[in-house]
């Protein structure tokens, strides 16, 4: 569960970071939009209210804390399923980014109301009217990423058979120089008959 955690804490650090730099230190809260290598990839600011990619979007304080509670449920279903089922590194990496982009979503949640989305990509003359973010793209590759590894097991230890080596009795040798030591038993000693008289 190591990698789990890893992957989800690296990405909440990007997720946050990148927010923090574009939105407030770049200004795109401000300005709206800044062009950076237009037509693929520009800053476009939008709060979005509803899940990924603006889907379910609505203004009601309600679906707000909603939204937070399903997210923490799906979260916390992704790391039991996995530790459950054992499940490989490449399953585990899949659900760090689920989870690592379900809590930066949420944070922006708690702190803004909304998620700050501002990411726009376009190309080959077809406009894409919609924002996201790096928890947005890891939340939708970690769900793929699940698809095609949550079958694929962790690999077992090999645990040693019972029986399979037995304990050898270690006899002391004399080495060179070494003196024998004496045989301390005590040794039978003749029972003295008694002498018998003359007849």
């Amino acid at each position: 569960m190591r990698t789990l955690g890893l992957t989800a804490l690296i990405i909440l650090i990007l997720d946050q970071l990148t927010k923090y730099l574009v939105v407030h230190h770049m200004g795109l809260q401000r300005v709206g939009a800044i062009d950076f290598w237009d037509p693929f990839l520009n800053f476009r600011m939008a709060w979005n209210e509803g899940v990924n990619f603006g889907l379910f979007s609505s203004s009601e304080e309600v679906t707000r804390w909603a939204l937070i509670a399903v997210a923490v449920v799906i979260s916390l279903g992704v790391i039991w399923w996995i530790r459950r089922d054992n499940m490989g590194w490449k399953a585990q990496v899949a659900g760090g980014l689920m989870v690592g982009g379900a809590i930066g979503n949420i944070i922006d949640r708690i702190l803004y109301g909304a998620v700050a989305d501002f990411m726009n990509m376009s190309c080959c003359g077809i406009h894409n009217p919609w924002s996201f973010n790096i928890a947005d793209i890891a939340i939708f590759a970690g769900a793929i990423g699940l698809v095609f590894f949550a079958d694929n097991p962790a690999p077992k230890k090999p645990r040693a058979k019972a029986g399979a080596k037995t304990a050898r009795r270690v006899t002391p040798k004399l080495t060179a120089g070494a003196k024998a030591q004496p045989d301390t038993k005590p040794k039978a000693t003749p029972k003295a008959e008694p002498a018998k008289g003359d007849e």
